[in-house]
């Protein structure tokens, strides 16, 4: 299928280490560790994938290279000096993230900005957009004209409107996948999906889950096949990067908890007492959160038991190794045009599978859904191939 060409939206500790593992991997310095599908074969190699560019409004990233962000702002090691090729570009929304981080302000109106991320976007010619901004809340959009209008004014949420221009790029230029990995609801917005279907995009989404989310997804499932009622559910993070930072704004912290806590109903079939939710933000943690678990059942004959799980996870690797098979997954769907929203890609990464109404899945079962997934396009594309050989 050739080379697939990788936007980053969000040059943060996640799409850093995504840069930096993903070249790494390349060279042959670090196995795929993390990378779900390294050994599936899905037409596109993980040597093919090329990251064309970044874009942020974090003054001390626009301008630079990935090379400079990952060294000197992130003080990381062994990072290639190729990536000094990936330059980082101005984006949208510096307004919603002002609290956090010095922005990037060149004093535009909104819709010079919009004009100009577009021509960005027209410039690097990408296959595939990955968004890992700042989670940011927005609202469902069913209707498409609701949701122009809202993009229009900048009264939508970042993501959104980075979605917006792609479907717009989708439409007039070439066909794109858009990844979302923040809870904003793109991939569970009706009208955005919609109009992937009909301008030739492809949407995953929404959140990527990474840590607590699918363990406890697993472990619902495991007392649900038993045939244990469970009486109680809590799970918390804590964490010492941006994103747990923004996450003590109220606003944010509810689009997040809004992802995480469909999973019970979904997987037991009756809801539960329970607080799912990133509950702090604790500077010396950094990247390494800590998760904690507790989960109360009855089993046979009245007998009570408890799970309790604690665990420290490095947060944006997690993450990380989910964006180099999203990439592959979205070549794979453009090039066989199947445009709109794909579930069995979101059942398995994503905390807030789409479509909309969708439910979420124990991750075991999610992956042999993928894998399914994955031979029938498998066939699928290489009966095309055949047909135009």
């Amino acid at each position: 299928m050739g080379m697939v060409k990788v936007l980053i939206l969000g040059l943060g500790m996640a799409g850093t280490t995504f840069t930096v593992g993903l070249e790494r991997i390349k060279r042959g310095e670090i196995p795929p560790y993390g990378v779900p599908l390294a050994d599936v074969d899905l037409g596109v190699e993980i040597s093919d994938i090329e990251i064309v560019g970044a874009i942020d409004v974090d003054v001390r990233k626009v301008g630079s290279t990935a090379y400079e962000v990952a060294t000197k702002l992130y003080g990381m090691e062994h990072v290639p000096q190729s990536l000094d090729e990936i330059r980082v570009y101005p984006g949208l929304g510096a307004k919603y993230v002002k609290d956090l981080f010095p922005t990037h302000d060149e004093g535009e109106s909104w819709e010079e900005e919009l004009e100009r991320v577009y021509e960005t976007f027209k410039k690097l010619r990408p296959d595939v957009i990955i968004d890992v901004t700042t989670t940011q809340e927005g609202k469902t959009y069913v209707d498409w004209a609701e949701y122009e209008e809202d993009v229009a004014r900048g009264t939508a949420a970042p993501s959104q409107a980075y979605a917006f221009l792609a479907l717009k790029y989708a439409r007039e230029e070439a066909p794109v996948a858009y990844v979302n990995l923040i809870p904003t609801p793109v991939a569970n917005s009706p009208a955005i999906v919609d109009a992937a279907r009909d301008f030739g995009a492809v949407i995953f989404g929404d959140d990527g889950a990474t840590g607590a989310t699918p363990l406890t997804a697993d472990l619902l499932e495991h007392l649900k096949e038993r045939n244990r009622k469970v009486y109680s559910i809590a799970q918390f993070n804590i964490g010492g990067n941006t994103d747990f930072l923004a996450l003590t704004d109220e606003r944010r912290n509810r689009a997040k908890e809004g992802t995480k806590s469909s999973v019970v109903k979904d997987v037991l079939g009756y809801d539960v007492p329970h607080y799912i939710k990133p509950t702090g933000f604790l500077e010396p943690l950094g990247d390494k959160k800590f998760v904690a678990m507790h989960i109360m059942f009855e089993s046979f004959n009245g007998a009570v038991d408890e799970i309790i799980v604690n665990m420290r996870i490095s947060d944006s690797p997690a993450l990380a190794g989910y964006m180099v098979d999203l990439a592959r997954l979205g070549k794979l769907a453009i090039e066989l045009e199947l445009y709109g929203t794909i579930y069995e890609v979101n059942a398995f990464y994503m905390k807030k599978p789409a479509p909309l109404g969708s439910k979420n899945l124990p991750r075991i079962v999610a992956y042999h859904k993928l894998l399914e997934f994955i031979r029938k396009a498998t066939e699928r594309r290489e009966l095309v191939e055949e047909v135009s050989a």
